[in-house]
């Protein structure tokens, strides 16, 4: 277990220095958050009724959640570019647990989505947002956004090692995210889509972990949606990484 760990922290800081010395990296890092931002809150802000809350208030939950799940494709497009450049092929002849190898990606990734989460944040209070329980709660609502985050990254993992060229794998990666994500409460109360759709919607994993950080930041009703949020999030990890590991020994 401890080589494990090892392995996968040596990977992890492999990973992460290898984002960070890639400059073209740091503006869209930036920039997709700000776009996500702006944009959703100028379009819907004025048109969506959101009760007590302002739009901006309902909105930042729903774009870290988005944000974390959309970070996964990263993970996705990065094991791709490893596998084409025989990088993969590499490190499997090395001395090493071949699950750090996927270990010390996602952690990596998942660090990057705490630092996408806090430029959201960011952009949010120059745009008024307040959390209603206190600046304290952001933390926890960063948390709990990056490990649903982190499930994500895993499944992405899995995409990545069934799909290994990065053009076929651009497009497939959109494909699985677009419908939870926008079928969820993320933009949008549940109430205001068809009555068929709500039932669903509303014990989606997107649904849940918005709702939960919602009311982590803004007070309400907390311990179903985040109960179930954490649920999901355990039941993917578990889901997620068992079936990617296995993957990666046979590709």
């Amino acid at each position: 277990m401890s080589t494990l760990i090892h392995d996968s922290a040596t990977m992890t800081r492999r990973n992460t220095l290898r984002i960070a010395r890639t400059p073209q990296l740091l503006p869209l890092l930036i920039a997709g958050p700000v776009v996500f931002v702006l944009l959703f809150n100028v379009v819907f802000g004025g048109s969506i009724a959101t009760g007590e809350l302002a739009y901006i208030d309902y909105l930042i939950p729903g774009i870290l959640v988005q944000m974390a799940v959309f970070d996964g494709t990263n993970t996705a497009m990065a094991l791709a570019e490893d596998h084409q450049r025989g990088t993969i092929d590499r490190f499997k002849s090395l001395p090493m647990h071949r699950s750090a190898v996927l270990i010390g990606r996602v952690t990596a990734d998942a660090a990057r989505a705490a630092v996408t989460a806090s430029i959201v944040v960011a952009v949010g209070f120059t745009l008024g947002f307040r959390p209603a329980e206190g600046i304290e709660t952001i933390i926890p609502a960063i948390a709990l956004v990056v490990a649903f985050g982190h499930a994500f990254a895993w499944g992405y993992s899995v995409l990545a090692l069934h799909v290994p060229t990065p053009e076929s794998l651009q497009s497939a990666s959109w494909i699985p995210v677009f419908p939870l994500v926008f079928a969820a409460s993320t933009f949008a109360p549940v109430e205001n889509m068809p009555g068929w759709m709500q039932p669903v919607v509303e014990h989606q994993p997107v649904t849940v972990t918005v709702d939960a950080a919602r009311a982590l930041l803004h007070g309400g009703d907390l311990a179903s949606p985040l109960a179930q949020s954490v649920a999901w999030t355990v039941g993917l990890v578990a889901l997620f990484a068992t079936w990617s590991i296995r993957r990666f020994d046979r590709v």
